[in-house]
């Protein structure tokens, strides 16, 4: 060991550790020996950084130029150097808005999903907000582009933030299309990780290109703090309409997405539904991508924001895949009430609260959602009330006695509607068995499976318990996905429903599998048992089975009850005006 015998700059080229490198910078240490910043040049350690010491380093060659061998090319028409030349270009970034590598991955070349990138490429920083409809392929426009960052020098460290259910699907995407490696940082990866660095290291630098769910960034102080400490070249926040900032007060994601908006030059965001219909909501990414861009978040203009997202319908593109967008066959199931049902809608529409009512609106939102869980299922509402109950009961004020009297009579009248009772679900059964009007769907098929989409988790319980039994199903070719599920439960179901092989007929999921996930490559067959009071979750919910690369028709059926009830009916004439919107 010892010094080297030569005074080193930056820009020189030495041999270390058997291997080439280039020096970027140089320190004097406290002893007087020399700390050389490298990055790696030959095969093995090429764009690996270093630090050298050299007063520990066995030995460290300076290259002198002068003393570089010519070598002459003899291969006909000099086609050695001609290819060497040819290496040397292709290595070099460029620097246009052109596109160069991302036409090349491993997909349908279409046009239109180079357009985002060239738009972002146009900007001295590429932020930008990708907010194509439901189904024309988010992840690759972002791939495409996050290619040509790399290409051009700036993608080494990447960060994806997704939803828990996303993950595998989006770190699928990237490797197989476009060469791109994530680590994925699920709990098992959580685990693991912990276990190779020491306790007070930064996890965000042991890798450079992770994925990871928001909400394990939002819910871990650890990941928090390091997340604050770090910074990215390429940020990639998808299903970007869930970090809005909506209301007075900001929820986590909104206060992290604000955060990880500052930690990288690149951001990009994907959503198929950016816009809640409010102008502040819709602001607040905006000004994320450009903090300058908007000075009054109620009042302004397209042309203000136009270079910072690109949003196009399946109209605005149907040109380019003619073929690759199969017409939806859309059908609306309706079927009248049960007797059991309208004596419970009754006793509903005659609840009234006492205490609450001294609270201004409180008795309405709480009736409202009382109205949504019936809607829903039974089971969902007397779970509703349930909760309430127990709420107000673990108070012991006596002046609660009156509304929890009116919960526990509107309980027992919703506590009648037995499943046989229950209209909307006999609509269900009828529906699958039926081989005229209905479905004849029997689950025997392994390229026919089903989706049904519900709001409710004890509405997607009830089905998970009866709907088997009835259609006479095996339990094993069920399954349900929900947003308590734990990351790798999640993503294990929704791979497991796109395998051939699978045992999975029919998934039952809540509305946490309407954003993102592909369920279309088994699946063109989708139930809306309850219907979303959000055009918004319409249009997450269709987009999973009708989507780029369905080959069948996509068959979306709406289930709607009936009532003789004028308030129920004027209430469900709401649901349908969505159903008719979307």
């Amino acid at each position: 060991m010892g010094r080297s015998n030569h005074v080193i700059a930056p820009g020189a080229r030495i041999l270390a550790r058997d291997a080439e490198w280039l020096v970027r910078r140089v320190d004097r240490t406290s002893s007087g020996g020399q700390a050389l910043a490298v990055v790696g040049v030959s095969e093995f350690v090429r764009d690996r950084e270093a630090v050298l010491l050299d007063e520990i380093e066995p030995r460290i060659e300076v290259i002198d130029p002068c003393e570089t061998a010519l070598v002459a090319d003899t291969s006909p028409m000099f086609l050695s150097s001609l290819l060497y030349i040819e290496s040397l270009l292709r290595r070099k970034p460029p620097t246009d808005n052109r596109i160069y590598v991302g036409q090349n991955a491993a997909m349908d070349h279409v046009d239109f999903q180079l357009d985002p990138a060239i738009q972002a490429l146009e900007m001295p920083r590429q932020r930008i907000l990708i907010a194509d409809a439901v189904g024309l392929g988010k992840t690759l426009e972002a791939g495409i582009l996050v290619s040509e960052l790399i290409r051009r020098g700036r993608g080494k460290r990447i960060l994806v933030v997704a939803l828990k259910s996303m993950l595998t699907q989006f770190q699928k995407e990237f490797w197989s299309r476009f060469t791109i490696p994530l680590v994925r940082l699920d709990s098992i990866g959580i685990a693991r990780i912990r276990t190779r660095i020491p306790t007070n290291h930064n996890p965000f630098y042991y890798f450079d290109r992770v994925i990871i769910s928001i909400d394990t960034l939002k819910g871990d102080k650890e990941f928090s703090t390091a997340l604050e400490n770090s910074s990215w070249d390429i940020i990639i926040l998808d299903e970007a309409q869930n970090v809005a900032e909506r209301g007075k007060s900001f929820s986590q994601r909104a206060k992290l997405a604000r955060l990880l908006s500052r930690k990288s030059d690149t951001l990009i965001m994907l959503s198929a539904t950016p816009h809640d219909g409010k102008a502040r909501s819709f602001a607040s990414l905006m000004n994320m991508l450009d903090p300058t861009a908007i000075a009054d978040p109620e009042h302004y203009t397209r042309d203000e924001i136009k270079q910072l997202f690109i949003r196009r319908f399946k109209k605005d593109i149907i040109g380019q895949v003619s073929k690759s967008f199969k017409k939806r066959e859309i059908k609306q199931h309706q079927v009248q009430a049960s007797a059991v049902e309208e004596e419970a809608y009754s006793t509903f529409v005659d609840t009234e609260f006492t205490r609450l009512d001294r609270r201004r609106g409180s008795s309405v939102l709480f009736k409202t959602t009382l109205q949504k869980a019936l809607f829903s299922s039974p089971a969902a509402c007397m779970d509703s009330i349930s909760n309430r109950v127990r709420r107000l009961e673990k108070t012991g004020d006596p002046v609660w006695f009156a509304d929890i009297r009116a919960l526990e009579e509107l309980r027992l009248s919703i506590e009648k509607i037995k499943p046989q009772h229950f209209s909307k679900y006999q609509e269900l059964v009828q529906l699958l068995h039926d081989g005229e009007d209905g479905l004849n769907w029997t689950g025997r098929d392994t390229s026919d499976r089903l989706v049904i989409f519900t709001e409710r988790i004890e509405t997607l319980k009830f089905l998970e318990k009866h709907l088997p039994r009835d259609i006479s199903l095996d339990s094993k070719h069920v399954a349900v996905l929900y947003g308590s599920m734990s990351d790798t439960q999640q993503q294990d179901i929704v791979e497991e429903f796109g395998k051939e092989r699978s045992d999975i007929r029919l998934l039952i999921a809540s509305d946490v599998a309407s954003e993102g996930i592909n369920l279309h490559f088994q699946c063109h067959r989708l139930i809306h048992f309850d219907i979303p009071w959000s055009l918004m979750i319409f249009n997450q919910r269709n987009g999973r089975i009708d989507r780029y690369g369905q080959e069948k028709t996509p068959e979306i059926h709406y289930l709607i009850t009936n009532s003789l009830n004028t308030k129920i009916k004027g209430d469900m004439r709401i649901l349908e005006l969505l159903i008719q919107k979307d």
